[in-house]
């Protein structure tokens, strides 16, 4: 079975509490449960972690390698500051679609700029939840068309 694998970064764990204007009011457990149904409406498999540590970030994306067929990542607040969650990025022959919640470009200037971006294969930015689910959307169709 097709497999993929959601990351949520730091404080995503406050989801529907956090700034629920910018951030929506969905829990990230509603959100999980959400997005895995989708996922296997579409016979795929939804692995699902959140941490507020990057290390163990960077080693569920080490892990991912020959296990998943792509990463949907919403690396929070690391999204700007993180050189090792890019390497780590780099370093796996897995996809990656970096996704945000809230429209990073019209926030505060320190979070216009991805250290992210140019190592994942794509950004969704500034849908909510509904971001989560293009980017499952992508990664089911892109296989879809492999099977052509």
């Amino acid at each position: 079975m097709n497999r993929l694998l959601l990351l949520n970064g730091p404080n995503l764990n406050m989801l529907g509490k956090r700034e629920p204007d910018v951030y929506g009011k969905i829990t990230l457990k509603a959100l999980e449960e959400q997005l895995t149904a989708y996922v296997e409406e579409k016979q795929w498999k939804l692995d699902v972690f959140q941490s507020n540590h990057e290390g163990e970030l960077i080693d569920q994306i080490h892990a991912s390698e020959g296990k998943y067929r792509g990463i949907i990542f919403n690396p929070g607040g690391y999204t700007h500051t993180s050189v090792a969650l890019r390497d780590a990025i780099s370093s796996v022959n897995v996809p990656v679609i970096e996704v945000h919640l809230s429209n990073v470009y019209r926030r505060e200037s320190f979070r216009h700029q991805s250290l992210l971006a140019p190592v994942c294969r794509g950004q969704i930015s500034g849908l909510g939840a509904k971001g989560y689910f293009l980017a499952a959307r992508a990664f089911m169709e892109e296989d879809e068309r492999k099977d052509d």
